[in-house]
């Protein structure tokens, strides 16, 4: 037997047949069993198929899993805003207005008619739970990088505007290469001095360390 054959053998053997978007069979769940990560991934990007199957087993995940976070190729200030909408606490008051930070190519996706149900659905989940029990939604992309500082900047100036100031002194070392965040990385791998690794590493355990004293602003 070829590899190929051994391949595609195992493939039906193991294979879970959907025929519906909500029919997401049990032996799915079960193949999870008490995993702390699960992956989901699809064939094609903005396929909605595909995406409506992840939704759906996502949901189950956190419905009846207790999954509590939902970490996503996106970027990272982007989701955040939907994480503050469907716990709660954002100032959106609809999914689509979350979802309006996301404007970098290619919008449809997340901003498509299925994230946009999964995120209502999520922040009605919940609703009448305790923070500690909300299940969260993130952005684990790292395209952001200016947008990001931006974010960072933001909050700071809001609540503690000498460390903004700070902030920015730190983040002036990616000035030299503009917004092309592509050459920062090129010139970083090639030449450890043009790192500015250390000084972002000095803001965010700055911001870490005094996390609760500005909650309490």
């Amino acid at each position: 037997m070829s590899d190929t054959t051994a391949i595609i053998k195992t493939i039906q053997e193991k294979a879970v047949r959907l025929n519906d978007a909500a029919d997401v069979a049990d032996e799915i769940l079960s193949l999870v069993g008490d995993a702390g990560f699960v992956l989901i991934g699809e064939a094609s990007h903005g396929t909605h198929e595909f995406y409506r199957c992840r939704a759906e087993i996502t949901k189950r995940l956190i419905a009846e899993k207790g999954f509590s976070a939902v970490a996503v190729e996106a970027d990272f200030p982007d989701a955040y805003r939907v994480n503050r909408f469907v716990r709660g606490f954002g100032a959106d008051e609809t999914a689509d207005g979350a979802l309006s930070n996301f404007q970098r190519f290619p919008l449809w996706m997340w901003r498509n008619r299925d994230v946009l149900e999964f995120v209502q659905w999520l922040r009605e989940h919940n609703a009448n739970k305790t923070q500690p029990e909300q299940a969260g939604f993130y952005g684990i992309d790292l395209y952001s990088l200016h947008a990001s500082i931006e974010a960072v900047l933001s909050y700071l100036e809001k609540v503690d505007p000498d460390a903004a100031k700070q902030a920015r002194s730190r983040y002036s070392c990616f000035e030299h290469f503009g917004e092309d965040a592509q050459s920062y990385g090129y010139a970083a791998s090639y030449d450890e001095r043009f790192s500015c690794e250390d000084e972002v590493i000095k803001q965010l355990l700055d911001l870490q360390r005094r996390a609760a004293e500005y909650a309490n602003r």
